[in-house]
């Protein structure tokens, strides 16, 4: 009995003074992988809110930095033309920003010379159509004229309740007139002198890691032009599609309802929606549910042939993300940002996920690489056979150690 006792005496005091990695070990597998992925979850959802409150803080700031590298991706192949025809750096950038500036005056002029007589005409028009869809809601659904009228007396004063605060009005008038200003600024210094900035920061860089940097700022680069291009033609489609369709069904203000549609079509899936919605509304206001419904027909189909057809041909496989991704970073960057939010989310999300997975594959093959020559010469060892002999260790091994150590000194020079 005393052995026993002796014996079980031991185990007891082992598990009571048990260490941290021996209660780690005893515990079951599952809690284990749960525990390190929730504090894999905390941390990362740490970063990604102290990451938010930053760009809350600087929000003009990031709008711009962003819009600066949406258009320096844009105009890059107008600025490389430019220099091709031997003018300098900075006249070929101040004349691709001067000519950002020409189009985008010129396309509102023209669609305000267009358009400047249908404003005068669209109240009346509004005033009509609205009195239709009053009677058509009246007549197709269960709802009264009064509890019509009552709904629209409680919208009305729920809108005129809301105080405009002139001191917060003039101060988001002057940080988007700054954001604009430091935009166009940014843009013309990185037109000019953005490639020598990049060598710049390569040279801040040393050993494999050049490399990989030099490698992903070029994948990163070629995503965000092939993007912003890509969502340029689709969205200038789109709109000129819309456009048409309002026009022969004479729908008042096609031609700023067709600029709503190409402004919309940067912000993918959410913004063709809206757009979509604003050019039905109008059609319904002015010319009755008819025209509604034929103007709904016609977007719901330039849409699709613009989803099915056209982004498959335009935006590349490594471009395109997946509808979920795309509906969460805007949403994200409507919740961060506002309008401007939802405009640079998903460039952001799509240049950062190439970048990322450029990153993976040099790493990839850089170990694959690394381990491709610290094994066995596979081909060399069949038909060699002084390979176990004594003797020859010592060339042999002198031998992979020279040919291993000479490529990884020059990488980082050409770099």
């Amino acid at each position: 009995m005393v052995a026993s006792d002796d014996g079980n005496q031991p185990d007891k005091t082992a598990v009571r003074g048990a260490g941290p990695r021996q209660t780690w070990a005893a515990l079951p597998w599952l809690v284990r992988s749960a525990v390190v992925w929730s504090a894999c979850l905390v941390v990362i959802s740490a970063g990604l809110y102290l990451l938010a409150r930053i760009t809350l803080l600087v929000t003009p700031l990031a709008i711009a930095v962003a819009a600066t590298l949406f258009l320096a991706a844009l105009l890059d192949p107008v600025q490389l033309a430019l220099r091709r025809l031997r003018l300098p750096a900075a006249l070929a950038a101040l004349l691709s920003v001067l000519l950002l500036l020409g189009i985008l005056g010129g396309v509102g002029a023209l669609v305000w010379s267009l358009t400047a007589d249908q404003f005068s005409e669209l109240g009346e028009e509004l005033r009509q159509g609205l009195e239709r869809t009053r009677d058509f809601v009246t007549s197709t659904l269960p709802v009264s004229d009064q509890q019509l009228d009552s709904l629209l007396a409680q919208l009305r004063q729920a809108i005129s309740q809301q105080q405009v605060d002139p001191v917060a009005s003039a101060r988001t008038v002057a940080e988007v007139v700054g954001s604009i200003l430091l935009a166009l600024v940014l843009l013309f210094f990185l037109l000019k002198d953005g490639r020598e900035m990049w060598r710049w920061t390569l040279r801040r860089a040393a050993g494999p890691n050049r490399d990989i940097a030099a490698e992903a700022g070029r994948t990163g680069w070629h995503t965000l032009g092939s993007y912003s291009r890509g969502t340029m033609l689709i969205a200038a489609i789109d709109a000129i599609g819309i456009g048409l369709a309002l026009v022969l069904l004479r729908v008042p203000l096609a031609f700023p309802l067709a600029l709503i549609t190409f402004i919309g079509g940067f912000v993918p899936i959410v913004g063709a929606t809206v757009a979509g919605a604003v050019a039905v509304l109008v059609a319904l206001a002015a010319n009755g549910p008819t025209t509604a419904l034929l103007t709904l027909a016609a977007v719901i189909a330039v849409q699709q042939i613009e989803g099915n057809l056209l982004e498959p041909l335009v935006m590349k496989r490594q471009v395109r993300l997946h509808p979920v991704v795309i509906l969460v970073a805007v949403t994200a960057g409507t919740l961060i940002a506002g309008i401007a939010g939802a405009f640079v989310a998903v460039p952001i999300v799509a240049v950062a996920w190439r970048v990322v997975d450029s990153v993976q594959r040099q790493r990839q093959a850089a170990a694959d690489a690394s381990d491709s020559a610290s094994g066995p010469p596979a081909p060399d060892s069949p038909p060699s056979k002084k390979a176990p002999s004594r003797p020859s260790t010592a060339p042999s091994g002198s031998s992979p150690s020279g040919p291993s150590t000479s490529p990884a000194g020059p990488d980082p020079e050409p770099a």
